[in-house]
Protein backbone atom coordinates (compact mmCIF):
# COMPACT_ATOMS: atom_id res chain seq x y z
CA UNK A 1 0.00 0.00 0.00
CA UNK A 2 1.31 3.35 -0.91
CA UNK A 3 1.75 6.04 1.58
CA UNK A 4 1.92 9.77 1.32
CA UNK A 5 3.67 13.06 3.88
CA UNK A 6 2.99 15.82 1.85
CA UNK A 7 1.46 19.24 3.14
CA UNK A 8 1.13 22.65 0.90
CA UNK A 9 0.75 25.76 3.05
CA UNK A 10 0.27 29.33 1.90
CA UNK A 11 0.71 32.06 5.02
CA UNK A 12 2.68 34.92 6.78
CA UNK A 13 5.77 34.47 8.50
CA UNK A 14 4.93 35.25 12.38
CA UNK A 15 8.63 35.53 13.52
CA UNK A 16 11.68 35.96 11.57
CA UNK A 17 13.80 32.68 10.35
CA UNK A 18 16.65 32.04 13.07
CA UNK A 19 19.47 30.49 11.39
CA UNK A 20 21.76 28.03 12.96
CA UNK A 21 24.40 25.45 11.86
CA UNK A 22 25.10 21.70 12.89
CA UNK A 23 28.34 20.72 13.84
CA UNK A 24 28.70 18.88 10.25
CA UNK A 25 27.71 22.84 9.33
CA UNK A 26 24.38 22.50 7.58
CA UNK A 27 22.37 24.91 7.83
CA UNK A 28 19.27 25.24 9.72
CA UNK A 29 16.84 27.39 9.90
CA UNK A 30 13.66 27.39 11.89
CA UNK A 31 10.11 29.74 11.63
CA UNK A 32 6.95 29.93 11.71
CA UNK A 33 3.83 30.67 10.03
CA UNK A 34 0.13 31.83 10.01
CA UNK A 35 -2.58 30.48 7.90
CA UNK A 36 -5.94 31.60 7.91
CA UNK A 37 -8.78 30.11 7.03
CA UNK A 38 -12.35 31.69 6.73
CA UNK A 39 -15.59 30.27 6.55
CA UNK A 40 -19.29 31.10 7.41
CA UNK A 41 -20.91 29.50 10.75
CA UNK A 42 -23.80 27.14 9.81
CA UNK A 43 -25.49 28.22 13.29
CA UNK A 44 -25.26 31.66 12.65
CA UNK A 45 -24.76 32.81 9.40
CA UNK A 46 -21.24 34.45 10.43
CA UNK A 47 -18.16 35.15 8.66
CA UNK A 48 -15.44 33.48 11.03
CA UNK A 49 -11.50 33.13 10.49
CA UNK A 50 -9.76 30.43 12.02
CA UNK A 51 -5.66 30.87 12.19
CA UNK A 52 -3.17 27.56 11.94
CA UNK A 53 0.40 28.41 13.14
CA UNK A 54 2.83 25.86 12.33
CA UNK A 55 6.20 25.54 12.85
CA UNK A 56 8.69 24.96 10.20
CA UNK A 57 11.88 23.69 9.61
CA UNK A 58 14.32 24.61 6.38
CA UNK A 59 17.84 22.55 5.76
CA UNK A 60 20.71 23.80 3.78
CA UNK A 61 21.49 26.41 1.01
CA UNK A 62 17.21 26.74 0.65
CA UNK A 63 16.91 27.79 4.16
CA UNK A 64 20.03 30.10 4.22
CA UNK A 65 18.18 31.73 0.95
CA UNK A 66 14.76 31.84 3.52
CA UNK A 67 16.58 33.29 6.22
CA UNK A 68 18.29 35.83 4.03
CA UNK A 69 15.12 37.03 2.04
CA UNK A 70 12.18 36.57 4.62
CA UNK A 71 10.96 38.23 8.10
CA UNK A 72 7.87 38.28 10.08
CA UNK A 73 5.22 39.19 8.36
CA UNK A 74 6.37 38.23 5.00
CA UNK A 75 3.99 35.53 2.94
CA UNK A 76 5.46 32.80 1.18
CA UNK A 77 4.12 29.27 -0.29
CA UNK A 78 5.36 26.26 1.50
CA UNK A 79 6.06 22.53 -0.41
CA UNK A 80 6.91 20.27 2.71
CA UNK A 81 6.46 17.04 4.78
CA UNK A 82 4.78 16.31 8.16
CA UNK A 83 7.53 15.45 10.79
CA UNK A 84 7.06 14.53 14.08
CA UNK A 85 8.89 14.68 17.24
CA UNK A 86 9.22 13.16 20.62
CA UNK A 87 10.84 13.02 23.67
CA UNK A 88 10.79 12.95 27.17
CA UNK A 89 10.50 16.15 29.40
CA UNK A 90 13.51 16.64 31.52
CA UNK A 91 11.36 18.08 34.51
CA UNK A 92 8.11 16.40 34.56
CA UNK A 93 9.39 12.78 32.95
CA UNK A 94 6.36 12.78 30.43
CA UNK A 95 6.12 12.12 26.84
CA UNK A 96 5.85 15.02 24.58
CA UNK A 97 5.68 15.27 20.82
CA UNK A 98 5.42 18.38 18.36
CA UNK A 99 4.56 18.26 14.46
CA UNK A 100 6.48 20.07 12.08
CA UNK A 101 6.84 20.58 8.58
CA UNK A 102 10.00 19.99 6.75
CA UNK A 103 10.29 22.57 3.71
CA UNK A 104 11.48 20.68 0.55
CA UNK A 105 9.81 23.52 -2.00
CA UNK A 106 9.10 27.08 -1.30
CA UNK A 107 7.77 30.62 -3.52
CA UNK A 108 8.16 33.69 -1.80
CA UNK A 109 4.69 35.83 -2.46
CA UNK A 110 4.18 39.38 -1.85
CA UNK A 111 5.76 42.49 -3.27
CA UNK A 112 9.64 43.38 -2.28
CA UNK A 113 8.02 46.15 -0.02
CA UNK A 114 6.40 43.74 1.96
CA UNK A 115 8.42 43.25 5.18
CA UNK A 116 12.07 43.50 3.67
CA UNK A 117 14.06 42.91 0.92
CA UNK A 118 14.52 39.91 -1.58
CA UNK A 119 11.43 38.04 -2.86
CA UNK A 120 10.87 35.38 -6.10
CA UNK A 121 12.78 32.67 -5.07
CA UNK A 122 11.89 29.09 -5.27
CA UNK A 123 14.14 26.17 -4.35
CA UNK A 124 14.31 22.57 -4.10
CA UNK A 125 16.72 20.56 -1.34
CA UNK A 126 19.42 20.84 -3.54
CA UNK A 127 19.17 24.61 -4.39
CA UNK A 128 17.37 27.45 -6.18
CA UNK A 129 16.92 26.08 -10.04
CA UNK A 130 19.72 27.93 -12.39
CA UNK A 131 16.34 30.19 -14.31
CA UNK A 132 15.13 31.48 -11.27
CA UNK A 133 15.95 32.18 -7.61
CA UNK A 134 16.32 35.06 -5.22
CA UNK A 135 17.78 38.48 -6.39
CA UNK A 136 21.51 38.42 -6.69
CA UNK A 137 23.25 40.13 -3.25
CA UNK A 138 22.87 43.79 -4.52
CA UNK A 139 20.75 44.96 -2.23
CA UNK A 140 16.93 46.33 -3.08
CA UNK A 141 15.47 47.50 -6.13
CA UNK A 142 15.86 50.97 -6.74
CA UNK A 143 12.91 53.37 -6.06
CA UNK A 144 11.50 54.03 -9.51
CA UNK A 145 11.41 49.98 -10.32
CA UNK A 146 7.94 49.15 -11.33
CA UNK A 147 5.84 47.14 -8.47
CA UNK A 148 5.61 43.27 -9.09
CA UNK A 149 1.62 43.79 -9.32
CA UNK A 150 2.91 46.11 -12.49
CA UNK A 151 4.00 43.53 -14.30
CA UNK A 152 1.84 42.25 -17.49
CA UNK A 153 2.63 38.88 -17.01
Amino acid sequence: MANLNKVFLIGNLTRDPELRYTQSGTALVKFGMAINRQYTSKSSGEKVENTCFVDLTAWGKPGEIINQYMSKGRQMFVEGRLDLNQWEDRQTGQKRSKLSVVVENFQFLGGRGEGGSGGGGRSRESGPPPDSGPPPDDGPPPDDAPPDDDIPF
